[in-house]
């Protein structure tokens, strides 16, 4: 089969995975285009391309989730290729199609495929097909929260509520018992509608305790379809994943092979192809329930490449022209541990509530087995209308013991003013010895650090969301200064000369990895 060509990318996202699908494109020698929105015009990544375009105003409804301007920028921009990153757009099976129907190369699974596994409750329905244990719940989404309370009852409580459309722990609840349901049912599917647009809900038993873990996907279009290792995402606030390392410290070979096994199945299933993740949980006895498959490239995918030699993005692409995976799943052998630690712009000392303002300083880790991947730098705003994470501390060793040392060191070096942040609940977690010993589950934050949830947390989650929807609003009708809309046509075209090729000054200072410091004492 002929390879297709891809010469020049439209990034369609921002932060640190904006940067990060770049560095890779740089590498392939093809051409790369970043876009921005105004909350966006001086943020790291509108630097990290050859070119970049402005595509509307910081609500992410008006910039980065719409679809028809990034088709029509990549148009402009003369790209062939778009890739998604995650979030925004990334499992949008509509928006991939968009992009084939424009003549375009989507760098992600295929829309059926997505359609097929990127719905909870499809790749639910699939996996019980293709034979993959699953936990009690309901057969299909469910909008009248009369039904889900029958469910509910029927089931047994706990349960969790979950948006169908739901990714990235968002859209998430667990009900204890009747009286708290009608909240819930409420509070959940105004998430949803919000960061999906999409307000049905299904429910499952609640499982005690668990190990979240979840097995990296990559299969091409000739058929091979491989697993490239779990990753243990157990350490989790609000469902929400903190910190992920491989190989799990809660497996053993037996039960590794099985879960392996596992995530290939549900993938073949579905006619996966690119990259994704089999997500499950595996309950006290050992055994392995099904949660989901998110159909794209997950947050914590360095820690895979860490211990695998691999650049995913770059597999990612070259699948994407059509080309044949070069590993066979007997070549998958993981070296070393790895871990990666989220940098959100969250107070831990406040129920983890989303922070805003400007990093006035920032220097970052370095040396042998360390790799950071930031969207901010000195002086660079984290505004309040997108996701808060800013970046990610990912080191790797040969032993999970020495991966931990690793991690005190490199955590002691990271300093960043300016704004809360969770790098003090990492440097807290990297103390606990049931942390040093791998004897964790996805309760342990809630049952061990004092300050887990604030004191009314539905009450402030309502209030942060509304918080944001204000913020959003008044960006949305704020008067334009002249000359702050682009006048010639609808993007504003900002030519990266002498930038990634090379070496700007401007690109240095765009990215907080380059300039690193080492400080003694605690942050």
């Amino acid at each position: 089969m002929k390879s297709k060509p891809i010469r020049k990318v439209l990034v369609a996202n921002r932060g640190e995975i904006a940067i990060r699908v770049c560095r890779t494109l740089r590498e392939m020698g093809i051409q790369s285009v970043a876009v921005y929105s105004d909350a966006d015009r001086e943020s790291a990544h509108a630097f990290a391309a050859d070119e970049a375009y402005w595509i509307g105003p910081a609500a992410a409804s008006r910039s980065y989730l719409d679809a028809a301007k990034m088709i029509e920028t990549a148009r402009s921009a003369k790209a062939d290729a778009i890739h998604p990153g995650y979030g925004f757009l990334a499992e949008s099976a509509d928006f991939a199609e968009q992009v084939q129907r424009a003549g375009l190369t989507w760098i992600g699974p295929t829309p059926e495929a997505t359609r097929a596994m990127g719905d909870k409750v499809r790749a639910r329905a699939l996996a019980i097909r293709a034979g993959v244990p699953v936990l009690p719940g309901t057969e299909g989404p469910v909008s009248d929260p009369a039904e889900l309370r029958r469910a509910a009852e029927a089931i047994g409580y706990p349960v969790v509520l979950k948006a169908a459309a739901g990714g990235g722990g968002k859209g998430m609840r667990r009900v204890n018992g009747p009286g708290e349901f009608e909240q819930a049912v409420r509070l959940t599917q105004g998430e949803a509608k919000s960061a999906f647009g999409d307000d049905r809900l299904y429910l499952e038993r609640w499982l005690e305790k668990p190990r979240h873990i979840e097995v990296q996907i990559l299969a091409d279009s000739h058929g091979t379809v491989l697993a490239l290792g779990e990753r243990d995402c157990s350490i989790q606030r609000r469902h929400q994943k903190l910190v992920e390392e491989t190989p799990s410290p809660a497996l053993d070979d037996a039960r590794r092979r099985e879960l392996w096994s596992l995530a290939v199945q549900v993938a073949k299933a579905g006619g996966y192809t690119n990259a994704g993740t089999a997500e499950f949980l595996m309950d006290q006895q050992g055994r392995f329930h099904f949660l989901e498959m998110n159909a794209r490239l997950q947050v914590e995918h360095p820690v895979t490449e860490m211990v695998l030699g691999l650049d995913l993005v770059r597999e990612q692409i070259q699948i994407a022209r059509g080309e044949r995976l070069a590993l066979a799943q007997a070549d998958v052998r993981p070296v070393g541990a790895s871990i990666e630690f989220r940098v959100y712009a969250e107070d831990p000392d406040q129920g983890f509530l989303p922070q805003m303002g400007v990093v006035r300083r920032l220097e970052l880790p370095a040396g042998p087995g360390v790799r950071c991947d930031f969207g901010v730098r000195s002086g660079g705003a984290v505004p309040v209308h997108y996701d808060p994470l800013i970046g990610k501390i990912i080191v790797w060793a040969p032993s999970r013991a020495e991966a931990v040392e690793r991690a005190r060191r490199a955590l002691d070096e990271c300093l960043l003013e300016g704004i809360h942040t969770t790098l003090p609940i990492h440097r807290w977690l990297l103390a606990q010895e049931a942390f040093a010993t791998g004897r964790y589950d996805t309760a342990f934050l809630a049952h061990h650090f004092k300050h887990a949830e604030p004191p009314d947390a539905a009450r402030a989650e309502e209030d942060a969301a509304a918080l944001a929807a204000i913020f959003a609003r008044l960006d949305s009708e704020a008067p334009r200064v002249e000359g702050d809309q682009p006048g010639d046509g609808d993007s504003e075209r900002r030519p990266m000369t002498g930038g990634i090729r090379g070496g700007s000054s401007r690109w240095r200072a765009a990215l907080p990895g380059l300039r690193t410091g080492t400080r003694g004492g605690s942050r």
